[in-house]
């Protein structure tokens, strides 16, 4: 029986209070991926598009809800490996976890540099797309080791523009629609080529990768203020918003245009916007989405460099990746591996598929934080904390087995070779610094090493 854990307390300042923390979690949900994927969902389901767009958000606040108990429960925790650790208590476990995040970052801005060279951009410049998207990720490479500041009043600046973008759609439908355009019928329209189950299932993997973004804030519990009463609600209202206005969206979206030309385009919003026939200049919408989509890419590479780097520190990844500059102390090694990791990427798929890879890598991390919470429901707590009912996380488990059933051969051999890459960088760590540990004599080991052999010669025998 374990005994219960002692209030946390932390060195760092408690300044994020819950309307901060929504605009937080609002501004890491919304943006790039409904930007760029409403006409990929549109191909599989057809005009339906706000059918998988609510399914989705039900199966996400599923795992939404295991988040809100870890993360009361275990403020200073930081994210779902160490949920891993302190559940499993198995290393490698914790590493795959860890390293499924961080691949799942790199995968994404791999998408998202094809979403910025898109239709997005043609109103600027008419480029080939994939000499374009490469071209953006060394830009955001540059911009990440030249160093970033952020703060909590940038985020909400960048969700403001996030957001006038998506009302300006809903709002341009809605007053081409009161003037007798559009086809509201299109909205109960589902693809001919598939029954409406699998349509819905198909395009539900797809919008799902429009509400990834909320488990980062497990990152920042430690710096809200009352997490126990703020951390649910902000959590809850962040993905309901964000649900309503990427509803909102996808009615719109089959109200102004067939699925098939939304299918077509990757800047399906602006096509949206230019069929309303309000006159918005192209450069001015595009801007907008472009601002959404590069934002979303500088910080997916930040958080999957910084991810990167701190592994390294802890001796999970090679030494190597913890390298930063002189000056700008960026981790300059990290940068570059992650970039050139999406840039590789970028030659292997298409925006759709890639989103895909991502929901895989981040379905294995949230497995992990369903199954985190139910076995440590043993584990008690002195302070308050939300408790959810033991069914929601077995029906999260649930949705996120049946999503990984969604998944096509291509999107299981990329997460595939990406997590094997891990496993080979785990292991090759791991021989290095057995390899270390060996060749320092005795008088320079650190204390910890010199008192783990003491421990296994006492083990052998010794007195």
């Amino acid at each position: 029986m374990n005994s219960p854990a002692k209030p946390q307390t932390s060195k760092l300042k408690q300044s994020i209070t819950g309307p901060l923390l929504f605009l937080f979690i609002l501004g890491d949900v919304l943006g790039a991926g409904i930007y760029a994927l409403m006409g990929k969902v549109a191909g599989e389901v057809g005009g339906a598009v706000w059918i998988p767009l609510a399914l989705a958000l039900l199966l996400a606040m599923l795992t939404a809800a295991s988040y809100a108990e870890l993360v009361t429960k275990y403020p200073k925790a930081g994210g779902a490996a160490v949920f891993a650790e302190r559940a499993f208590k198995v290393p490698l476990v914790s590493f795959l976890v860890g390293f499924s995040m961080l691949a799942a970052g790199v995968t994404s801005a791999a998408g998202l540099s094809l979403a910025f060279a898109g239709d997005y951009l043609k109103p600027f410049l008419d480029v080939p797309a994939t000499p374009t998207a490469l071209v953006f990720l060394l830009l955001i490479a540059l911009l990440n080791a030249r160093g970033v500041k952020e703060s909590v009043r940038a985020n909400v600046v960048m969700t403001i523009i996030e957001v006038s973008g998506l009302v300006l759609v809903i709002v341009l439908v809605g007053l081409m629609f009161g003037r007798g355009d559009g086809d509201a019928s299109r909205v109960l329209e589902f693809n001919p080529a598939v029954s409406p189950g699998a349509g819905i299932l198909a395009a539900s993997l797809l919008a799902y990768y429009s509400f990834v973004g909320f488990e980062t804030s497990a990152n920042v519990a430690e710096e809200v203020r009352d997490i126990h009463r703020v951390y649910p609600k902000a959590l809850f209202g962040a993905l309901l918003t964000a649900g309503a206005i990427y509803i909102l969206i996808g009615l719109a979206s089959s109200i102004a245009l067939p699925s098939s030309e939304l299918n077509s385009s990757s800047g399906p919003l602006l096509q949206v916007v230019q069929a309303t026939g309000f006159g918005v200049p192209d450069w001015l919408f595009g801007l907008v989405a472009l601002i959404a989509v590069a934002n979303g890419a500088l910080l997916t590479m930040i958080m999957a460099s910084r991810l990167a780097f701190g592994m390294a520190e802890q001796s999970l990844l090679p030494a190597g990746l913890g390298k930063v500059l002189p000056q700008r102390r960026t981790p300059w090694v990290a940068i570059l591996v992650t970039t050139l990791a999406a840039m590789a990427l970028t030659a292997t798929g298409d925006l759709g598929s890639l989103a895909e890879t991502v929901v895989l890598l981040l379905l294995f991390v949230f497995i992990s934080t369903n199954m985190a919470v139910l076995v440590l429901r043993k584990d008690k707590v002195e302070h308050q904390h939300f408790r959810v009912p033991v069914v929601i996380p077995c029906l999260a488990l649930a949705s996120c087995v049946l999503l990984l059933f969604q998944q096509g051969p291509e999107i299981w051999l990329r997460a595939g070779i990406l997590l094997g890459i891990g496993l080979v960088l785990f292991f090759v760590t791991r021989w290095i610094q057995r390899r270390q540990r060996t060749d320092l004599p005795a008088a320079k080991q650190r204390p910890e090493t010199q008192f783990a052999e003491s421990l296994k010669g006492n083990e052998a025998g010794g007195p």
